[in-house]
């Protein structure tokens, strides 16, 4: 057996970090929360079940997250955000790679989304893999803020484990479509320091794509209004996404 650390980043999640941390409590050897000082009742909450608690100004996601990493005492390391839980099959599944020594070098998993009330199985939503479980001496956070993901080094072996991470997204429409504008700010400053362009192809075609992709082929429809709501919001978010985009474009003079 080698021991394993879970490590979490928070800000005001006093209405779902104690769901996220009754689900590992007894599966860690360590629980980490690094909080970008939250102002609610998210420390409390954590100072409750024991955890290293360490305050950090928010960095980005990426570099959050990785900052994250780097505190946990052990390499075998498990991330979890805040408003995700684990299912009882992905928690015995992980308690017997525990149990085997993690032979493998990163574990990925299911993600199942809650949307307001409702799981959604079905669209792009369903099944959201996501690599959650690394030793960290083998790979890191990546990806585009702020759509972080794991990657490992080459050569790295991964795993996939049955379950789902327990994703409570939004409790409210109202919800949503605030945090789709906050992302979508985020992602197209992102997309721009990474020298990629919007053009009106973007802007029409792309949505257009992603709405047909979630709702049809990847049948969202049987997930009933909700589909149809996540697969036009999909839609939404990647028109916000290549409208900023182009207006950041227009702001530099950019082509």
């Amino acid at each position: 057996m080698k021991p394993l650390s879970v490590v979490i980043i928070t800000f005001n999640e006093e209405k779902n970090i104690a769901r996220c941390l009754e689900s590992v409590k007894d599966l860690a050897d360590e629980i980490v929360v690094v909080d970008s000082l939250s102002e609610d009742h998210t420390r409390g909450i954590c100072r409750q079940y024991g955890v290293r608690f360490i305050e950090q100004p928010f960095l980005g996601y990426i570099e959050q997250k990785n900052f994250a990493l780097q505190q946990a005492k052990y390499d075998h390391v498990l991330s979890l955000d805040a408003d995700e839980a684990l299912d009882e099959t992905l928690y015995n599944a992980i308690s017997s790679a525990k149990q085997e020594g993690f032979p493998y070098d990163g574990y990925a998993m299911n993600r199942c989304a809650n949307y307001c009330g409702k799981w959604i199985r079905h669209g792009k939503w369903y099944p959201d893999r996501k690599l959650r479980i690394l030793n960290r001496q083998k790979g890191k956070w990546g990806g585009v803020n702020p759509h972080d993901k794991i990657e490992m080094d080459a050569g790295a072996s991964i795993c996939r484990l049955p379950g789902d991470i327990l994703h409570y997204t939004y409790y409210t429409i109202e919800e949503h479509i605030s945090q789709m504008n906050r992302f979508t700010t985020i992602q197209s400053e992102a997309m721009l320091k990474k020298g990629k362009r919007s053009t009106i192809f973007h802007v029409i075609f792309n949505p257009l794509a992603a709405f047909v992709t979630g709702y049809i082929f990847r049948r969202g429809f049987l997930d009933g209004v909700d589909g149809f709501l996540i697969a036009k919001s999909v839609a939404y978010q990647t028109l916000l996404k290549y409208v900023k985009l182009l207006q950041l474009q227009r702001k530099h003079n950019m082509s």
